[in-house]
């Protein structure tokens, strides 16, 4: 099968490089094509002519609009039966349009979120939460499988989307207690390190404290997940939670820290520098 990677910033570079090991790279778009250089041979100039030689289109972009975007662009060179997979955070609502759109040329879709940041992404070690047809996830999985460790499908086309909602409203839970409890910690004048490896393995570890820990509190934010990124994601987790009258005040939190944060210009840093905030 051949794949077509439409998106080379810190992750989609991850999964081509990935997808490129396996044997299934056979064309890739970016819209600053430098970032084409290192696949010679298979830059494409425009999405519409990558979606016209390719079995199989993934998109990872960073918003709703520019999903849109892409899909109305490959729209109308699709060969029928090209799978398309987004594997950006965007809402449910605009993966059930890109659906839509892509069946009046009888290509399939699948809403296909990622989690487990740049280094998941590089490591082809991802957890992608699909929404879509399990006929359509069969025929993809093998090409999904060079990016992804555990590929769960959860439902219906728009599914993978609200997964993935829930899974940014409890990063930014998790986000919020690491750093507010090692900002305790630096107030009562513990030696952070040691804090840091003996919490890891207790009751209280997790993976955010044990990746980020020891870099946040030496002052290191470089992004593995870049803040401005997760504070577009939990206004569209907002947006979501509004629809169905559901309270997020963690979420709700989480925003406003990151305006301030962005406010100062440490937007692109990696969310742990929510330890800014914490450690004062």
């Amino acid at each position: 099968m051949k794949a077509g990677m439409i998106g080379l910033g810190a992750m989609g570079l991850g999964m081509a490089r990935n997808l490129a090991k396996a044997g299934y790279l056979a064309a890739v778009y970016n819209r600053t094509s430098a970032k084409t250089a290192e696949f010679p041979g298979l830059a494409y100039p425009s999405p519409e002519a990558l979606a016209a030689v390719v079995d199989i289109v993934l998109i990872c972009v960073s918003a709703d609009q520019d999903v849109l975007d892409m899909i109305d662009a490959i729209s109308t060179t699709i060969r029928p039966g090209t799978i398309v997979v987004d594997m950006s955070t965007v809402s449910s609502a605009t993966a059930q349009l890109a659906a839509a759109t892509l069946s009046e040329k009888n290509a399939e879709f699948l809403d296909a979120p990622v989690s487990g940041g740049v280094e998941g992404a590089k490591n082809g070690t991802l957890a992608m939460m699909v929404g879509g047809s399990a006929e359509t996830l069969a025929k993809a999985k093998s090409v999904l499988e060079a990016m992804a460790a555990r590929i769960v499908p959860i439902g219906a086309v728009g599914s993978g989307q609200a997964t993935k909602a829930v899974n940014q409203i409890m990063c930014a839970g998790i986000n919020q207690a690491v750093t507010e409890a090692l900002g305790f910690a630096k107030s009562q004048g513990l030696d952070l390190d040691k804090v840091i490896d003996v919490i890891s393995g207790g009751a209280s570890g997790n993976w955010f404290l044990q990746h980020r820990g020891v870099t946040m509190t030496h002052g290191s934010f470089a992004p593995g997940f870049k803040l401005a990124l997760h504070h577009k994601d939990l206004k569209i987790c907002q947006t979501m939670a509004a629809h169905s009258d559901y309270p997020i005040p963690l979420a709700d939190q989480t925003v406003l820290d990151y305006d301030q944060l962005m406010a100062l210009g440490f937007g692109d840093e990696d969310i742990s520098a929510l330890y800014r905030l914490k450690s004062n």
